[in-house]
């Protein structure tokens, strides 16, 4: 065990008797000869101590029974054994790689294909994808089989040379990809709510729906176009006309689209499907989907200065009234009489009654009662396209005042008195 290597290999030094009878030629071989010895000689010791080496650091690896320590060998020593070792390790693990592996089994892939839906799959390109995809899937595969292989009959050693040799363990899913489903419970317990207590899914609200729809969606209280054909009107005649606008609209909603919902849930097919404990569940989405359509009528869609052939015209006046010089009616009477038409329609429709209450001789109405927020809405519109359009009958007053206005406000008739009181020429009285 003390044997070291300056002890193993003896110089090469022949004696002086066999020296003195030999030629150059022959000490040369001699000298080749007993080189090429100790080259083999070295190359078995090395590589005795690598294997050695290898198998400390596989009982080490795998708790086994302790072996002595190795003495430390010199640098260039060990690199030679670092590179036998990796040299070894990359051998068995070519061996290893060319090994078959257990193919993927054909059920596999046909459950794979079972869980996309047959409309991404018609068509011949998709058909070159999904065949594209299973190559890819099989090859993965494989990869992942032989790498399994690998680090179940190898193990690295840690060494120069083996650097890019890397065996990590593979993820259990595939990094950043989620293939759950964590919507697909919650959806299906929405979609069973909705068909247990909204009902909106039922053939009588989607007839319910289609001609509510072809009902308001073109339908307006008042068309203000036709108060356009009046020519100018005061702000009492307009009133008026909103007034009886609303009236006849609010009759043709009774007489058309009501009649009709009321004709739908009289025949016997209307509540087919419905339990009984759900009835009332029903009759209350009738009523919630009857609110929603009345709700949604256009309010004061050409109230506004893109549709300027379609305002109404006002009569103003130009008065002068108590050393006054103004308008009249006034611009805040105005704007009261225009914001009346919002305050009117939110006040029409109040009192149509809920299908169950008229089939049961009740008074139950329905809520029609605009938001709060599209009342606000539509007085700011209003409002903002007012001052737009009297930004011409204000500067027109303003011209009027500033031209004028000396001659009613008194100014005039002080400077004539003064002038009366005053001592002047002939001229100056022409």
């Amino acid at each position: 065990s003390k044997k070291t290597l300056r002890t193993s290999f003896l110089p090469a030094v022949l004696p002086s008797s066999v020296t003195s009878d030999m030629s150059p030629l022959q000490k040369e071989l001699l000298r080749y000869r007993r080189h090429n010895k100790q080259q083999k000689m070295l190359h078995k010791l090395l590589t005795d101590r690598a294997l050695k080496v290898y198998g400390v650091f596989m009982e080490e690896k795998y708790h086994r029974d302790p072996v002595p320590p190795i003495p430390e060998l010199p640098s260039t020593v060990r690199k030679y054994f670092s590179n036998i070792l990796a040299t070894s390790y990359l051998f068995m693990k070519k061996c290893v790689l060319s090994n078959p592996v257990v193919p993927i089994q054909q059920q596999w892939l046909t459950s794979m294909l079972t869980l996309v839906p047959p409309s991404l799959m018609e068509g011949k390109d998709r058909e070159l994808l999904a065949e594209k995809l299973l190559g890819e899937i099989i090859r993965d595969y494989e990869m992942s089989m032989r790498r399994y292989m690998v680090r179940s009959v190898l193990i690295k050693p840690n060494i120069e040379g083996l650097e890019d040799e890397e065996e990590a363990p593979l993820p259990l899913l595939p990094l950043g990809l989620d293939f759950s489903r964590p919507w697909h419970n919650s959806f299906i317990q929405a979609k069973n709510e909705i068909l247990s207590n909204l009902h909106i899914l039922h053939p009588t609200m989607q007839s319910l729906l289609d001609f509510s729809y072809a009902a308001f969606s073109t339908f307006l209280i008042m068309d203000f176009s036709s108060f356009r054909l009046k020519g100018p009107v005061d702000c009492e005649s307009l009133k008026t006309d909103i007034s009886l606008s609303c009236s006849k609209a609010e009759k043709k909603i009774l007489d058309t689209w009501y009649q009709r919902v009321i004709s739908l849930f009289t025949q016997k097919e209307a509540l087919n499907g419905v339990e009984l404990d759900q009835v009332d569940s029903f009759y209350n989405c009738v009523a919630t989907l009857m609110s929603n359509q009345v709700k949604i009528f256009p309010l004061c869609d050409k109230l506004n200065v893109k549709f300027r052939n379609c305002l109404p015209l006002f009569k103003m006046e130009l008065t002068l009234d108590e050393k006054k010089m103004e308008f009249y009616p006034s611009f805040q009477d105005l704007e009261e009489a225009i914001l009346f038409v919002v305050n009117h329609i939110g006040r029409t429709l109040q009192d149509i009654q809920t299908v169950r209450s008229w089939l049961m001789g009740g008074t139950t109405t329905l809520d029609t009662e605009l938001p709060n927020h599209v009342i606000v809405w539509a007085t700011s519109t209003l409002k903002k396209s007012i001052r737009n359009n009297l930004e011409g009958p204000k500067e027109y007053f303003e011209n009027y005042v500033e031209r004028y206005g000396w001659l009613v406000d008194g100014t005039a008739q002080t400077r004539i008195e003064r002038f009366e009181v005053e001592e002047h020429s002939f001229d100056e009285y022409t």
